[in-house]
């Protein structure tokens, strides 16, 4: 197979799709060598070896990464993003990226071969997630993939395999890839209308008992945990309001919650209890059928507590789930979704369009 060059002919298309606005923000710059893809077929992994910036963007932060195969040659990281369902959010989002890389303490090689990058609020806006791999591919001169968090994160744990998997980070959701590659999905709505179980969900409910406690219900110590974050609990609809990212700021709660939970906290042990029980519904809602595989890998931050962790797979164990070992994360996912054509989750995936030859 020839070797492909991103050139201006090749970002063209994507050029004339673009408004000013959204030009300058991602300007153009052509790489000084050609990225070959030697007897690279679409059902076979491509690039396995060679450079590539890989991203994991939430509501909570944004992470970027340079990678050489599986080695990872530079990390940064900062502040999250609402989600790619936002106004100008492509734009916004490749602002984003493009400052978190550049944050990198190696420098971005001339050879890198593409970009994959994973961002919430994909499933939210298909035209500003292609604008965003077209943006990626003007400013890096090289192919992009961009696709939800959670598809990165199921294709990260599972490597591209059919099966079930459960997030549990600021919000929650299940995510099942049949054998045909649809997706069956449960919860996952956002803070407002769902994400239940979550780390937001915790921390809410956390703050919420300390409130019912200060109004003369059950005492809990969760009230004084909550000290370091205000004077007195009236103050904490202030608090909240003024943190700029509510769900964020109560799911920082939740290491709280948890913490009182371990220490015998009634009141933090219910909500412990109803966040397990609620997950573990979730997973059974995309778990349905007989000939279903009943087994999940799970990811997320809330699940780095141990205590919490043991006492979900007890409660996904109890209705019949096992639990199996994740294989990756969501920066996994990103970078194979950069480097490989032709997986099973092929149609939730947005390509810019003008870097991959048939």
């Amino acid at each position: 197979m020839d070797p492909v060059y991103i050139d201006a002919a090749h970002a063209l298309p994507a050029l004339l799709q673009l408004n000013a606005r959204q030009f300058y923000a991602c300007l153009y710059k052509p790489p000084s060598a050609p990225i070959t893809k030697p007897g690279c077929g679409r059902n076979l992994t491509c690039m396995t070896d060679h450079v590539v910036l890989v991203a994991d963007v939430g509501k909570s932060r944004c992470r970027v990464e340079l990678r050489r195969g599986s080695e990872v040659l530079g990390a940064s990281e900062q502040h999250g993003f609402p989600g790619l369902g936002i106004e100008d959010g492509g734009t916004l989002a490749c602002t984003l990226l493009v400052d978190t890389a550049a944050q990198l303490p190696v420098t971005i090689p001339q050879d890198l071969a593409g970009f994959g990058a994973a961002v919430a609020g994909v499933e939210a806006s298909t035209e500003n997630s292609l604008e965003l791999a077209k943006l990626l591919t003007i400013h890096y001169g090289v192919p992009s993939a961009v696709l939800s968090d959670a598809t990165a994160a199921h294709l990260g744990a599972l490597q591209g395999a059919p099966g079930s998997v459960l997030i549990v980070g600021t919000g929650a959701v299940a995510f099942r890839f049949d054998d045909l590659g649809y997706l069956h999905r449960s919860d996952g709505w956002g803070p407002l209308l769902g994400d239940r179980g979550s780390g937001r969900w915790i921390g809410q409910h956390g703050l919420h008992a300390v409130l019912d406690a200060y109004d003369g219900g059950a005492e809990t110590t969760l009230t004084a945990m909550a000290g370091a974050l205000v004077e007195s609990p009236e103050h904490l609809p202030a608090w909240l309001a003024d943190s700029g990212n509510p769900a964020r700021a109560m799911a920082r709660f939740a290491p709280l919650v948890l913490q009182a939970a371990q220490a015998g906290d009634d009141v933090a042990q219910g909500i412990v209890d109803a966040a397990c029980r609620i997950l573990t519904d979730t997973v059974l809602r995309v778990a349905k059928g007989d000939d279903v595989d009943r087994r999940v890998a799970l990811l997320g931050g809330v699940l780095n507590s141990e205590f919490f962790a043991e006492l979900l797979r007890k409660s996904l164990a109890s209705a019949g789930i096992e639990v199996v070992a994740a294989q990756g994360d969501g920066l996994d996912g990103a970078a194979l979704a950069v480097t490989r054509r032709g997986l099973l989750q092929e149609r939730y995936i947005h390509r810019d369009g003008t870097n991959w030859p048939e």
